[in-house]
C-alpha cells in the first residue's frame, strides 16, 4: 500500500501490478464510465487536455460546474450514467488521472473505488494465479493542498485509504504491515461508508459545492463489475 505520484513511479520501477485509487472522485468516475461502456484516457495535470482530445478523437471532460454548457462529462460519475458505449473521454485531474499516467509503465494497471472494490480484488486474485511471482501495490493518490508546506503538497485522503482497503480485502495473499492495517481500517467502517465519506475533508468539500450526490454514488459499495484496465493510454473495460 503506498500512496501518491512518488508511489506510482515506485510501482512502475518495480514493475508492480498497480491499482490506482482516487474516491471523490477520478476512479469512481472511470469505474462508472467503463461499467457504462466508456473508455478514459487519463491527463496529468501539466499536459496539455485539448491536444490529447484531438488526438485520441475524444471528448473533453469539463469541470462539474461546466457540465452541461461546456462539456457532457467531468469528474462527476453521474455524468457517465448515459454514456453511449464506446465514447472517448479526456479526463484531467492532479490525483487519479496524473497517478495513472504517471505508472501507465507498470505491466498491469488497474483503476478501482469502493464502487468496484471486489471485482478488482477478483481480477487480481486470478492474476496472481497466473504468475504467483507478481508484486501489487495499492495506491491511495491522495489530494494536494493547494498551498504546500514544509510536509510538501500530499493530503492524505481518508476515503482513498479506505477504497484501498476494500480493494485489499478481496486479495489473497501475504500483504504488508501498511496493507494490514488499511485493510482492517476499511473493515472497521464498512457499515458506515455513507456517513463516513459524507462527512470527511473531500466529502464536505464537494458538498459544499453543490455535489453531494457524487459523494453518494462514491460511497456505494461493489456496484459495478467493471474493472478498468490500462491498455496503451486508454482506460477500457478488462
Amino acid at each position: 500500500m503506498d500512496w501518491g505520484r512518488r508511489g506510482a513511479r515506485a510501482a512502475a520501477e518495480r514493475g508492480d501490478l498497480l491499482i490506482v485509487v482516487d474516491v471523490l472522485s477520478f476512479s469512481t468516475a472511470v469505474a462508472t464510465a467503463v461499467h457504462h461502456g466508456g473508455i478514459i484516457y487519463p491527463c496529468a495535470q501539466e499536459e496539455d487536455q485539448a491536444a490529447l482530445a484531438v488526438r485520441f478523437h475524444a471528448e473533453v471532460a469539463v469541470s462539474r460546474k461546466d457540465v452541461p454548457k461546456r462539456g457532457r462529462f467531468s469528474l462527476s460519475p453521474l455524468t457517465y450514467l448515459a454514456i453511449e458505449p464506446g465514447t472517448r473521454v479526456v479526463v484531467a485531474s492532479p490525483n487519479g488521472a496524473t497517478c495513472s499516467r504517471y505508472g501507465r509503465d507498470v505491466p498491469h494497471l488497474f483503476v478501482g473505488a469502493l464502487v468496484n472494490a471486489r471485482a478488482v480484488g477478483e481480477a487480481v486474485n486470478q492474476m496472481l494465479q497466473e504468475d504467483d511471482g507478481l508484486c501489487v501495490t495499492v495506491l491511495a493518490c491522495g489530494e494536494r493542498w493547494q498551498t504546500s508546506s514544509e510536509d510538501g503538497e500530499l493530503r492524505l485522503a481518508i476515503e482513498d485509504y479506505l477504497g484501498a482497503g476494500a480493494v485489499l480485502s478481496h486479495i489473497v495473499g501475504e500483504k504488508s504491515p501498511e496493507a494490514r492495517l488499511c485493510e482492517g481500517a476499511f473493515q472497521n467502517v464498512e457499515s458506515d461508508l455513507e456517513p463516513v465519506l459524507w462527512e470527511c475533508g473531500s466529502g464536505r468539500e464537494l458538498r459544499e459545492k453543490g455535489f453531494a450526490e457524487d459523494v453518494r454514488h462514491a460511497s456505494r459499495l461493489n456496484i459495478y463489475d467493471a474493472v478498468p484496465v490500462m491498455r496503451g493510454e486508454r482506460l477500457e473495460r478488462l
